[in-house]
């Protein structure tokens, strides 16, 4: 195929999404580990060069592809209404139960997310390294502020630290409940063994819940140090 320069910003943002749907379409099928430059490239159907003309290495197209994910997940929240009925606890395990689920539904987004320190965030630059940080800042908002609407008990704080307990168990959580098929295998020859396996969903369901009820417990201890009427 014959490389043909985009010129104008139009034909470069096409360009750029071209390469962040192949992208995106490649995770479907391998993990982030599995996708290299060269095989992104000869998909898109341009040299590597070429398609460093727009990303400058495969962690800064895969950074994007978190943001983007991300962001996908965060609309996905925003639909799930609050209920304000039952107890702190009860509504806490309802929150737990739908971050978990949401997650456990996008496995790109995870598979993403258990990559983003030791793999994503080396081989840029600092200007791509900021982008990013500041559009995680930004998530960490959105996240927190859908958390309260959820529970507000937990206030700011609370809800800032339930939201990056989350996302940190999340994180361990994707990598160790995707076993090797040397390990599905000795899983497979003894239901002992087979009990020891990492469930995604209710292992981090059970955190979230947990600290959850924890951070209630800590406002509580904290409310009754002051005095403050419950």
């Amino acid at each position: 195929m014959t490389f043909q320069r985009a010129r104008t910003d139009e034909q470069r943002s096409q360009r750029r999404r071209q390469i962040l749907d192949t992208a995106a379409t490649m995770l479907t099928e391998m993990p982030v580990a599995k996708l290299s430059l060269n095989e992104l490239s000869r998909r898109v159907g341009l040299a590597k060069a070429n398609v460093l003309r727009y990303f400058e290495s495969r962690e800064a197209v895969l950074l994007e592809l978190l943001d983007t994910e991300i962001q996908s997940w965060i609309a996905e929240l925003a639909q799930a209404q609050p209920s304000g009925e039952g107890t702190e606890q009860e509504r806490g395990d309802r929150l737990a139960d739908i971050l978990a689920t949401s997650m456990a539904r996008r496995p790109v987004l995870c598979d993403l997310l258990s990559a983003q320190g030791s793999v994503l965030e080396h081989n840029i630059s600092t200007e791509v390294g900021i982008r990013h940080k500041y559009a995680a800042r930004r998530v960490l908002q959105d996240v927190v502020q859908l958390v309260q609407r959820h529970l507000p008990e937990l206030g700011t704080e609370g809800a800032v630290a339930l939201v990056e307990t989350t996302l940190l168990m999340a994180m361990s959580a994707w990598q160790c409940s995707r076993p090797s098929e040397a390990m599905l295998a000795a899983y497979a020859s003894d239901p002992e063994l087979a009990s020891m396996r990492v469930d995604f969903t209710d292992l981090v369901r059970r955190t979230t819940a947990v600290t959850a009820s924890g951070l209630l417990a800590r406002r509580d201890d904290r409310s009754a140090v002051r005095g403050t009427p419950e």
